[in-house]
């Protein structure tokens, strides 16, 4: 057994003190906030063990950076990527047909909790978070994804990433011309979004939130933007656009009043609602989060996570 000396002690702490980036780094790379947090863990004991190699060429941070990004890249060897519903096929056009559910081989991106993240990293680096990014991010390679986000989201050098990934220089500006490409490709005009303030942000969540406790399609129906798009795994099925949006909402999602409790929160730096359902005995039992993208006129997406496990992960009851 290994006996912890105050100099290893010492860098523990220091160690410590970049979980949260770390984990958020981890987020990117996996799409999991459930893989991340595992691999965070992973990395912190690596580091432990391997601390008396440690030469102190680079800082602490480069190095936790350097055995962070290489499991990612070798836990992402062998896994498909990760999912939200409208990147599994066209969305549906008729809001009363049949939902189709996918099979357990679809693996889902899960959102991360506001709170298990840096709290000067969400307004300073909010976009580096957002659902949008992340899965964008599930359509690069691992290497291309790796290099993408360790030189423009956390601004290292090409040497440094060349030394982070055991790459050539022209190797990480060849993945990062690569990278980029594809990110235009997948949103070509950029993100058009006009974002609201956060007063407003604050007042679009609330009003969703009273619009399914309450059951009001005609409130909702004032919140949804003409392009809106509803998704909610585990479906195949989606929608774009008011003319199907809202008519699914209406009448199939908002049941009758007092069905719905919903708790406001925050997630990947979006507004957010852990969603709880009425049974039969008069419980609330968990159906997951609701991530809402949001625009000054309106809601732009809703991303409903239908996985009862995430409410306990942004530490909310498993029943209310």
């Amino acid at each position: 057994m290994r006996v912890a000396t105050s100099e290893s002690e010492g860098f523990v702490r220091e160690a410590e003190g970049f979980r949260r980036e770390l984990l958020a780094h981890c987020y990117r790379m996996l799409g999991s906030v459930d893989d991340a947090e595992d691999l965070v863990q992973e990395v912190m004991l690596r580091a432990w063990r391997s601390y008396e190699k440690f030469e102190g060429r680079s800082s602490v941070r480069t190095w936790l950076y350097r055995i962070a990004s290489n499991a990612c890249l070798s836990a992402l060897q062998h896994r498909d990527r990760r999912y939200v519903p409208s990147g599994l096929g066209a969305p549906g056009d008729d809001p009363d047909g049949t939902i189709e559910l996918a099979g357990p081989e679809v693996r889902w991106v899960q959102p991360i909790p506001d709170s298990l993240v840096d709290p000067a990293e969400i307004v300073a680096g909010r976009n580096h978070l957002r659902l949008a990014l992340i899965v964008s991010l599930q359509h690069l390679p691992p290497q291309q994804r790796a290099v993408l986000l360790l030189r423009e989201v956390l601004a290292f050098s090409a040497a440094e990433v060349a030394g982070l990934l055991d790459l050539s220089v022209p190797a990480v500006k060849s993945s990062l011309q690569r990278a980029r490409a594809k990110l235009d490709e997948l949103e070509p005009d950029g993100d058009q979004i006009t974002e609201p303030s956060d007063t407003r942000a604050r007042a679009l969540l609330d009003q969703y939130i009273a619009a399914f406790e309450n059951s009001d399609a005609v409130a909702m129906g004032k919140l949804l933007r003409d392009d809106t798009v509803l998704e909610f795994s585990p479906s195949r099925t989606w929608f774009s656009g008011l003319r199907t949006c809202l008519p699914y909402l209406a009448n199939y999602a908002l049941g009758s009043p007092g069905e719905w409790r919903m708790i406001p929160t925050a997630a990947n730096g979006q507004p957010a609602a852990a969603t709880y359902r009425r049974t039969e005995s008069g419980t609330y039992e968990p159906l997951g989060i609701a991530v809402l993208t949001l625009a000054d006129d309106g809601i732009a997406r809703i991303t409903v996570f239908g996985d009862p496990t995430l409410v306990t992960t942004f530490a909310f009851p498993a029943a209310t």
